[in-house]
This record gives structure tokens, C-alpha cells and sequence, in this order.
């Protein structure tokens, strides 16, 4: 029956345990940050820009409908003759011959027009299809947006906890150096060791006090900079200090391919089927279009049907005609077969530049994993050694300490063993600092922060 409690409350407490450890992970700051960070909002808004430019690029396939209304008060003389209309003239119609009254009269004039764009040679297809892919692509640079604000994100946090090491660091040196003065002093005091050497032991202690002023700066400006995308003011960053110095071997076996589908090649390989298919619309501009046409007016007048014009603004909307119209058109423009076939070719070559551009990166970035795995694997055994090389040099330490104090070696020896055993310190630090920021480009390169936003 004890047994089985005890296992009963293990099984309990391990899902709680395990949700701690979830809960404080980098991963939960990440929830943060793309709740909260602004960046992240200016991309959506790409995104939705991107979708209205498909809708209205749609929109040009449905009928095209225009209206005008006016009331215009002018003189109505005639003159026989034709000619090119342009910008700044009107034309008026009629004869003046047989009419008398005002020489001035009021008319009005309303009128819509519909054109219905019924077949282009597949050119309003083209540009359809084309802002679909230009949508495609905006969803692909906001993934990809998005995978880079993850490295920063793990970069700024590992920066932070290795800058909280350096200064957990400074702090352990200063207590030792503090230990080695009191001491010093102590046996100073007595005759058993040289005023110089209290002297020596206090300056060594300053300057591990200056060293700890020093990351203390540091430490605070790197949450300072976290803080910039985490947009909160506390971070609970105890379970990841452990795991820091000592991090999980489970990721040293993964995939060693890229993604077909990571968003910065998906990025540009829609960017390429873009110009593709913008090339092919604008070729297809080319060839004649046909419109399905349809109109309907009305019209006033101050002019009576027996010759006699009223000058009075009222009598403008007297007299009515209302007429309509019906009809196929076939539009051509023959001039722009050379320049669209050029612009076309152009919008081609641009693809196949694009394209090239997405093989490259996809073999760069495969030389770049292969090389950053072999890095992190033996990244991994220089941690272990270096983890070992501390646990000596602390137990070496204690024994030099124990040795000091017994009056048995100079306080330069054991000044020296100290320095070692900060060495030591250091350089497991900065190989955790590295180990940590090469799973990170790992990371951004697979387009998987699953390990690093679990396990730190």
C-alpha cells in the first residue's frame, strides 16, 4: 500500500512538474511575442493589403459600369463640319435654322454605359491567377517573417542567460576572492603571512568587484533588449539557467535535410510563378478583346419641338428623348504587340532569375545545416569535457584552499589555481553560449523551433 501511494503521488506531481517546465521554457515567451509585438501586426496587414489587391484584380472580370448626370445652361448654335474631338472642346448638335425666342437655353443630359469584358484571350485569367500567387507569396514572406523573429528572439534570451552566467560567474570569483582576503587578512594580523599579501589578495578582490559592476551592465541591457519584443516586464528564467550550462543531448540526431516548404524558398518560389504568370497576361494584352455593350440616355431641352427656346432654367428638363443602345465591340490595340511581347519576355526572365536564385539558396542552406550539425555534435563533446574540466578544477581548489590556509603554499599559488579554475568557468560558458546559438541557426534553417523553444 506505500508503494502504491508513493507511485500515486509521483504520477500526480510529474504532469504538474512537467507543465512547470513547459510553462517557463522559452517557448512561453514566444506565445508572448506573437500576441503582442507590433512587427508582427505590420505583416498581417501585408497580408490583408495583398488579399484586396486579389479582389479587386477579380473585379475587372465582372461588367464595367459608368453613369453621368448634368445640367448645363449655354447657347445652341450649329455649325456643319467634322473633326476630331480632343480636351477642351464640346459639341453641340442640331440646326438653328426655323428657331426663334432666347438665344440662350438650359439642357440636361444623363446617361450609363455597361461593358462587359466577355472573352481576352484568357489575359484576365492571367492577372487573376497572378495576384493569387502575389497573395501566396505575402502569406510566405509573413511565415518567413516570422521564423526570423524566432531566432532573434532566441538569440536575445540566449545572449541574456549567458550575460546572467557571466555575472553568477563574477559573483562566485568575488566571494572566493573575498574568502582568500579574509583569510589573508586574518593570518597577516597574526605573523604567519606578509602585509603585501593582504594587499594583493584585497586588490584581486576589487577587480572581481569591478568585473561583476561590469556584467551586471551587460545582464540588464540584454533584458532591456528582450523585454523590446517579449513586451512584458518580468521573465521567470529560473529553469532555464540549468538547462543552459547543461542542455539535453536529445537533438543531436535529427534531420540533416532541408524543408522543401521552408517559407524563405516557398517565399521565392511564388515570387518566380508571379513574374511567370504576369509574363503570360501580359502577352496575352496583345490580342484583341471582346465586349458585350449596352447604353441608355436621356436627354432635355429648353427647345420645343416647334422651333421656340426658352431661355428659363426650368424648361431645360422639358422636351425629353430617352434613347438606348446595344452592341459588340472588338477592341485591338495592334501597335503593342512588339512592346508586350517584350514586357512579357522581360516578366519571364525575371522568373527564371528568381528561380535559379530559390535553387541556390535551397543548396546553400543544405551545405549550411550539414555543416552546423557537425558543429553542434562535437559543440555537445566539448561541453562535456569542459564540464568536467570545472568539476576538477573546483575539487583541486578546495584541496589548494585547504593547503593555503594550513600555511602549506604562497598565496600567488593559490591565487594561480584560482585563475584556472576561473578559466574553466569561462570557457564552459562561452562553449554553452555557442552550443545554444548554433541550435538556434539549426533551427531557422529546418524552420523548426520545437527542440530549442522546449528544452531552453
Amino acid at each position: 500500500m506505500a508503494t502504491t501511494i508513493v507511485w500515486g503521488a509521483v504520477v500526480a506531481t510529474f504532469p504538474l512538474y512537467a507543465q512547470q517546465q513547459q510553462e517557463h521554457a522559452l517557448g512561453s515567451l514566444w506565445l508572448k511575442v506573437e500576441e503582442n509585438y507590433v512587427g508582427i501586426n505590420a505583416k498581417t496587414a501585408s497580408v490583408d493589403a495583398a488579399k484586396l489587391h486579389e479582389r479587386a484584380v477579380k473585379s475587372n472580370m465582372l461588367p464595367q459600369i459608368k453613369a453621368q448626370v448634368q445640367n448645363t445652361y449655354g447657347t445652341y448654335e450649329g455649325s456643319s463640319g467634322g473633326f476630331f474631338p480632343q480636351a477642351g472642346f464640346f459639341n453641340v448638335s442640331g440646326s438653328t435654322a426655323g428657331l426663334d425666342g432666347s438665344s440662350i437655353a438650359a439642357s440636361t443630359f444623363g446617361s450609363a454605359i455597361a461593358e462587359w469584358e466577355v472573352f481576352s484571350f484568357g489575359k484576365l485569367h492571367k492577372q487573376k491567377e497572378a495576384a493569387g500567387a502575389l497573395y501566396d507569396k505575402s502569406l510566405n514572406e509573413k511565415d518567413a517573417y516570422l521564423l526570423n523573429l524566432k531566432k532573434m528572439l532566441s538569440e536575445r534570451y540566449i545572449v541574456f542567460l549567458y550575460n546572467n552566467a557571466k555575472l553568477n560567474w563574477t559573483e562566485k570569483n568575488a566571494e572566493r576572492l573575498n574568502d582568500i582576503r579574509k583569510i589573508t587578512s586574518g593570518l597577516s594580523a597574526s605573523g604567519l603571512r606578509p602585509v603585501a599579501d593582504s594587499l594583493l589578495a584585497s586588490s584581486s578582490y576589487v577587480q572581481a568587484m569591478g568585473e561583476y559592476d561590469k556584467w551586471s551592465g551587460f545582464k540588464n541591457a540584454s533584458f532591456i533588449k528582450l523585454l523590446e519584443l517579449y513586451g512584458d516586464e518580468t521573465i521567470d528564467y529560473t529553469t532555464s539557467v540549468e538547462r543552459f550550462s547543461n542542455p539535453s543531448a536529445m537533438n543531436l540526431n535529427s534531420e540533416n535535410a532541408i524543408n522543401p516548404s521552408h517559407p524563405i524558398l516557398n517565399t521565392l518560389d511564388k515570387q518566380s510563378k508571379y513574374y511567370t504568370l504576369s509574363g503570360q497576361a501580359q502577352k496575352r494584352a496583345s490580342l484583341p478583346s471582346v465586349s458585350i455593350l449596352g447604353g441608355y440616355a436621356h436627354r432635355g431641352t429648353g427647345i420645343s419641338p416647334n422651333g421656340t427656346v426658352s431661355g428659363a432654367w426650368k424648361d431645360g428638363f422639358s422636351n425629353t428623348t430617352n434613347n438606348f443602345l446595344a452592341g459588340i465591340g472588338i477592341t485591338w490595340n495592334i501597335t503593342s504587340l512588339h512592346t508586350n511581347r517584350m514586357k512579357g519576355e522581360q516578366l519571364f526572365k525575371e522568373a527564371e532569375s528568381i528561380k535559379l536564385l530559390q535553387t541556390q539558396y535551397e543548396q546553400t542552406m543544405q551545405a549550411d545545416l550539414s555543416a552546423s550539425k557537425t558543429k553542434i555534435v562535437q559543440q555537445y563533446e566539448q561541453l562535456q569535457k569542459t564540464r568536467l574540466a570545472v568539476q576538477q578544477s573546483q575539487d583541486a581548489y578546495e584541496m589548494y584552499l585547504a593547503r593555503y590556509k594550513s600555511g602549506l603554499i604562497a598565496l600567488s599559488e593559490l591565487l594561480q589555481i584560482r585563475a584556472l579554475l576561473e578559466q574553466a568557468e569561462n570557457t564552459h560558458i562561452a562553449a554553452s553560449r555557442d552550443y545554444w546559438v548554433l541550435l538556434a541557426y539549426e533551427a531557422e534553417l529546418t524552420a523548426n523551433f520545437d527542440f530549442l523553444f522546449n528544452n531552453l
